[in-house]
């Protein structure tokens, strides 16, 4: 039996994907589960720590055949405000506190074995980018990165924060238009990101691939714990940071009000102080449990799953998770954005808060509304979207990079 050598893929990272504890880990890694052992051999190239890499050694080897790295830096708990002192360098600041000479040394090495296919993950990863790249190239985008930073300046209320983020945005877009532009291909998320991609930086023909969900994995439960609200998201993303900040100032009051004994719980990683104690002055029903090893006992078979983004860009795979696992959903327009759900067969849709106090009030006490709605977005899920189905797109999109690379060396 004639066995072919598979072909070398390497994938950067600037962040180590476990735990899986964020969107964009969960479609990188379902992606990369998806690809292993068919065409590709993967190299997966990220920084971690000797501890990470023993703990999840066993995960690692479910989404590639060999994986490197370098060490991750420590970022204590003034991060956020010491990573300032990059507020002129010419990147923006997230990109900056990425960049990493041991790591740009790694992906120089790793692309000299002369890759058929090297793939960077996130725009951001582009910091990692050689003078030349001599190998077919794909940009995985997870959503488009300037488009978040301008959404921050639009609803920063403090004028310095609204300057700062007018010049991250500013840098963010032109370091986005000059990263795209020098792969083979880049993949999107979502058809709008691709249509962005055309008019903001002229990208030749984005290769758009389908959101994937794990339906096995994410079971379905009837909606009949009847007053629980849960958001799903991790907590140290702005975005999100601002949506339940939105949620709990402007939208919470009222639906207490028409619903006393409503519960909410806010499941993901690293809850912000400010939010905590804001919880406890008011005297909230809410629960934050900060990472959680499993989401499934805290969404299935709560009633609602709210998203109240104001902020972000991409897909929001937490959307059809959510929808999988049978929690109705109210969600304003920017969190389901890019998704091809309708309002009010998949998802209640509304975008301030008067509305959005009245989806959810609505949902808690209507049964048949709120069952009909979980068990219709369900089955849009189960009937659309697969994690494997995504990755075989991504390999598609990989071999039309090696087509487009060997043209443009002819």
């Amino acid at each position: 039996m004639l066995v072919t050598e598979r072909k070398l893929l390497i994938f950067v990272s600037t962040r180590f994907l476990f735990p899986v504890d964020s969107g964009g880990k969960i479609r990188t890694t379902q992606i990369l589960r998806g690809l292993k052992d068919r065409e590709f051999r993967i190299v997966l190239l990220s920084p971690a720590s000797a501890d990470l890499v023993r703990t999840y050694r066993d995960e690692l080897d479910t989404v590639c055949d060999e994986f490197r790295w370098w060490k991750e830096p420590r970022r204590g708990r003034l991060f956020r405000y010491t990573r300032m002192r990059h507020l002129k360098s010419r990147l923006p600041i997230p990109v900056r506190t990425d960049r990493d000479a041991a790591g740009l040394a790694l992906v120089s090495d790793a692309l000299d074995r002369s890759p058929a296919v090297a793939v960077y993950d996130f725009a951001h990863s582009g910091v990692f980018l050689p003078d030349a790249l001599d190998c077919p190239s794909v940009m995985f985008t997870h959503n488009v990165e300037a488009e978040i930073f301008r959404r921050h300046r639009d609803v920063a209320r403090n004028p310095i924060f609204r300057m700062i983020w007018a010049n991250q945005y500013r840098k963010m877009r032109e370091f986005e238009r000059q990263t795209l532009d020098r792969f083979d291909v880049v993949v999107a998320v979502a058809e709008r990101d691709a249509e962005q991609f055309v008019t903001d930086y002229g990208t030749r023909e984005p290769f758009v691939i389908p959101t994937g969900v794990d339906l096995t994995f994410f079971g379905y439960a009837a909606p009949e714990r009847r007053r629980d609200v849960v958001f799903l998201g991790s907590m140290d993303w702005m975005a999100n940071q601002d949506g339940i900040g939105f949620f709990m100032a402007d939208v919470w009051e009222r639906i207490a009000a028409a619903v006393p004994d409503a519960r909410m719980t806010v499941v993901g990683r690293a809850p912000p102080e400010n939010l905590l104690q804001e919880a406890r002055r008011r005297n909230l029903n809410w629960t934050f449990t900060g990472f959680v090893d499993d989401v499934r006992p805290y969404v299935q078979g709560s009633a609602v799953s709210v998203i109240p983004l104001r902020i972000g860009g991409g897909t929001r795979l937490k959307v059809y998770e959510a929808m999988a696992m049978g929690s109705a959903v109210v969600s304003t327009a920017i969190g389901v954005e890019g998704l091809p759900v309708e309002a009010g067969r998949h998802y209640l849709e509304a975008n301030d808060a008067p509305a959005f106090a009245g989806a959810v009030v609505e949902l808690l006490e209507d049964d048949q509304r709120r069952d009909r709605l979980s068990r219709e977005a369900r089955s849009f899920v189960e009937d659309n979207f697969s994690y494997t189905v995504a990755a075989q797109a991504f390999e598609t999109a990989c071999n039309l990079a090696m087509e487009r690379h060997a043209e443009t060396a002819t």
